[in-house]
Parts: C-alpha cells; structure tokens; sequence
C-alpha cells in the first residue's frame, strides 16, 4: 500500500474527454490512511448541463455557474495535488478528462496511478457488479453522496484499503501506482469566422444563451452552430 496518494473524481457532462466537460473536482490528500487535506470545485461551463447529469449528480446549472473557470480549476488542483500519484475508481477515465483539458490549455499532464476498477476485476471476478457503488456494498463502506467528486473519490480510497487488507499479500505489486497513459488530441479554440457567425446567429434567432463563446473549442462551436441551424434555420439575408 502506497503512503501517500491523491484519491481523486471527476463528474462530467459525458463520457468523451474531447468533447464532454469537467462539472467538478474532487481530491482528497490521504497520508498514511489520514485524510490530509482537500481540494473540491465546481467548474462554470459556460453551457446548461444535460438533464440527465443534473438527475444523476446532483450538479444544477446554478451551481455551475458560481464555480471556477476551467483554468482556474486545474490550476487550483495542480497546486494541490503536485506529482503525488493519483487513485480513482476506473482512474483512467479521470485521467484522460485531465490530460485532455490540460492540453487543450498548452499544458502536460503525467501522472501515475491506482485503479481500484482494475484490482476489482483482478481479485473478485466473481461479482455480478464492480461498480463503485456495487463493491462499497460488498465492503460496507457507506456512501452519504453518490456520484459526487469528492464523496466518490473519499469512497475509492476505503475501497482500496479494504481491498489491499484482503488481497494485497496475494499480490502487493497489484497494489503500487503505474503509468498512467491517454492518448491526447489537441483541441483547436474557436475560430474568428465561427466566432462571429455563432453570435451572429443567437442575435437573429433572439435565442437567449449563457454559452462563453470564447471558451469553445473549434469542435463545440462547430456543434453549437449545426444544432442552431437545425433548430431554427439559416440566418436569410435580405
């Protein structure tokens, strides 16, 4: 069992790291098995979260738009976390939400880390379920918020424990940090000519928007401007 480690969530809009957002961060600093300190924020993504998510997490769009700017998040748990390994349930998927957002900012992020996902499927093959939820039920490990960063993230890390008391003397390299590896694709900022027709079009068709038009990649506002037009139509000159 490692000493010291970032135990880490993500809740997001999707499950794409190019092209669905970061809702919220949840990290937990655990040392020696004692929560050391903790890092949770929401993100202000500039857009209204699908209905689905909102039911899911629990996140609204109020409480998104008084969260942090993208930016200003990462940085934030950059701060925080340092080079510390990070552990997550399915880490990967949280990784490459990270990696690709802070490419997208013209920065590198490497990491290792523990999945508790992986030492799951390795040691108990035999549940019909290895969710986070499925496996704190077979340990016992209450959960008060579901789906929530940093509830999540707390929950990963007692989930790695009860593993590595059960399991780690089997194979305690199961239980080390390892390179963690996302494939990243740069993600290109909207354009002046998508930039221009994309408000041109919210004028004409009087739709009202909290959509940071700046904050678009090339690839959301590309979205953005097809799913307009085929709501409403073509701006007609005259």
């Amino acid at each position: 069992m490692t000493d010291e480690i970032i135990a880490l969530d993500l809740e997001t809009t999707g499950l794409n790291p190019r092209t669905d957002s970061i809702l919220e961060i949840g990290a937990v600093r655990i040392k020696n098995g004692r929560v050391e300190d903790t890092y949770a924020a929401f993100i202000n993504i500039g857009k209204k979260i699908p209905e689905f998510i909102v039911g899911l997490t629990g996140i609204t769009d109020e409480m998104a738009a008084g969260g942090l700017s993208l930016p200003e998040a990462l940085e934030g748990f950059l701060d925080f976390a340092g080079e510390t390994p990070v552990l997550g349930h399915n880490i990967t998927f949280d990784y490459s939400f990270l990696k690709q957002n802070f490419a997208n900012l013209g920065r590198n992020f490497d990491r290792e880390g523990i999945d508790t996902l992986a030492i799951a499927k390795k040691f108990l093959p035999e549940l019909p379920s290895r969710s986070l939820e499925a496996l704190c039920l077979h340990y016992g490990i209450g959960q008060e918020k579901k789906h929530r960063a940093y509830e999540d993230a707390v929950s990963a890390y007692r989930l790695y424990e009860c593993l590595g008391r059960e399991f780690q003397s089997v194979s305690p390299a199961a239980f080390d940090p390892k390179p963690l590896f996302y494939q990243v694709k740069k993600e290109n900022p909207i354009t002046i000519s998508q930039k221009r027709y994309l408000n041109d079009l919210i004028k004409y068709h009087r739709i009202e928007s909290n959509v940071k038009i700046d904050t678009l990649t090339k690839s959301e506002a590309s979205r953005m401007i097809d799913g307009i037009i085929l709501q409403y139509g073509k701006i007609i000159r005259r």
